[in-house]
């Protein structure tokens, strides 16, 4: 993942970089205009959860994934394992020859794949290469990747990794979605060897060379297009790496108007280069052999972001078009060592508060180098797989309804006018006697059940809304925990 996000900015109309922590993403967005994008945009609304993985040669270290490579001054760039770190280009050796030890022997796509169903998950989003350039699929155009001679799985029967796990994740019914990093930090047409590498960016002047710019907008055109090819259905083409795309120079001269005023000493940690790839013409060939494919440009305004994506934060209120949140299950995006995962009651809440604001879910989990999950990451789907059990007709194919959160009761809706009150219940709360709701009337015929409960509910008209009663028995033995869903089979606004 990106830990700066290249953001266009409304207000102000210049380009910058910008913590993730602390992000506030571009509001402004560009529908699609294909008929079988929007019919799968419509799908992919409808079923909210889905697991992002993190995955590479870095995992033997523990290390944030790719960012010690790139020379900006960030902490999270910050090079902290290897023999040289106090060398740059000694570490970086030390980084790539990791593929030399890289032997995830204990890999097991389908168990990953069925805790994910059992969880509510509903599509995955695999890095099959991040900004490293290590491939996790067996490309044609490079050796750097997982199926090299040089790395120790590549005799294993599952080493082309990608192809494993989409095989896997669609035998359980999931979605696939192809991860894949636009700025790749080995290919010797973006980090020229030529010269040292300056920031993120490319390290020359794709107008001074542009032939050697074109060798890398091939390049990476047809490592998609073996992605798009050879991998089975493919259901979104998820980009990072939003600093390289098409900017103009105006664009240009805003953002470094801005950057001189914000350093006195004129130093500047990272530049913004016009680096067009042509993603109209990645999109259209990707669609040629996909379609209806989602194409999500991250971080790039265009129509080529079919939708956005919040990173590791969940927006205040509800947004007028397609999202997602994607979210760190615990430790890192990639593998740390006796990671901390969050709580069932956090995540269960974080899922319903997101949905409520009519958005989906991308929860990552990050594999280690032998292959496997650490146990705290089954325990976490697990937590989900039991509240889903109970819930998941209040969450999938739902759509919000102001005021979508009253206090700590989230609302959802379906289009057959049924609604849904999602209490959250802190951490060992007692089920409450009585739940009372202001912002929603009932009328005289309105049906209330728990979900997990046959028994319906009481209620009875407030001064505002409405007081419903929770029975002594449902009470003493609620039939889930973190979030208790009531619902309604009938409203009025």
């Amino acid at each position: 993942m990106k830990q700066i996000l290249l953001v266009t900015m409304v207000a102000l109309g210049f380009t910058f970089g910008l913590n993730a922590q602390a992000i506030y993403e571009d509001e402004r967005y560009v529908p699609e205009t294909d008929p079988l994008v929007l019919q799968k945009l419509d799908q992919w609304q409808n079923i909210k959860f889905g697991l992002l993985m993190h995955w590479g040669a870095y995992s033997q270290w523990g290390i944030v994934e790719s960012w010690s490579l790139c020379p900006e001054d960030y902490g999270w760039c910050e090079r902290k394992k290897g023999d040289h770190y106090n060398n740059y280009f000694e570490y970086k050796k030390d980084y790539e020859n990791l593929q030399k030890t890289f032997n995830p022997v204990d890999f097991n796509p389908q168990k990953w794949a069925k805790a994910a169903k059992d969880a509510g998950m509903r599509y995955v989003v695999f890095t099959t290469k991040h900004h490293d350039g290590f491939c996790m699929f067996d490309s044609k155009f490079t050796d750097y990747k997982v199926t090299s001679e040089q790395c120790p799985f590549h005799t294993n029967p599952k080493a082309n990794i990608a192809k494993e796990v989409f095989d896997a994740f669609r035998a359980e019914g999931l979605w696939a979605g192809a991860y894949f990093s636009k700025p790749d930090w080995h290919c010797p047409s973006y980090w020229d060897p030529y010269f040292p590498p300056l920031d993120r960016n490319v390290n020359y002047d794709p107008e001074e060379y542009p032939e050697e710019w074109e060798k890398y907008v091939q390049f990476t055109h047809n490592q998609i297009d073996e992605l798009m090819t050879d991998y089975g259905k493919i259901d979104i083409l998820w980009l990072d790496g939003g600093w390289v795309a098409k900017t103009s120079e105006e664009e240009i001269k805003e953002y470094y108007k801005h950057k001189g005023e914000q350093t006195k000493s004129g130093f500047v940690k990272n530049r913004i280069v016009n680096q067009d790839i042509r993603m109209d013409e990645i999109a259209a060939k990707a669609r040629e052999k996909q379609p209806g494919l989602i194409v999500v440009d991250r971080a790039v305004h265009g129509k080529n972001q079919n939708y956005l994506t919040p990173e590791n934060r969940v927006p205040n209120k509800t947004l007028p078009y397609p999202w997602e949140s994607c979210i760190i299950s615990g430790g890192g995006w990639s593998y740390t060592f006796n990671a901390k995962y969050k709580s069932g009651n956090e995540c269960v809440h974080m899922l319903v508060d997101i949905v409520a604001k009519g958005g989906n879910l991308l929860l990552n989990i990050a594999p280690g180098p032998d292959g496997k999950w650490q146990q705290g990451a089954y325990d976490l789907l697990n937590e989900y797989a039991d509240w889903m059990k109970v819930n998941s007709e209040a969450i999938y194919n739902t759509k919000p309804i102001e005021p979508f959160k009253e206090n700590n009761i989230c609302m959802t809706q379906k289009d057959d006018g049924s609604v849904y009150f999602h209490y959250m219940a802190e951490e060992g709360e007692a089920m409450p006697a009585e739940i009372k709701i202001e912002s929603i009337e009932l009328v005289k015929s309105t049906k209330l059940r728990l979900l997990g409960s046959k028994k319906k509910l009481s209620w009875k008209k407030a001064n505002k809304g409405f007081v419903v009663t929770i029975p002594e028995d449902i009470r003493n033995a609620p039939p889930c925990k973190h979030v208790w869903v009531i619902k309604a089979n009938k409203i009025v606004r």
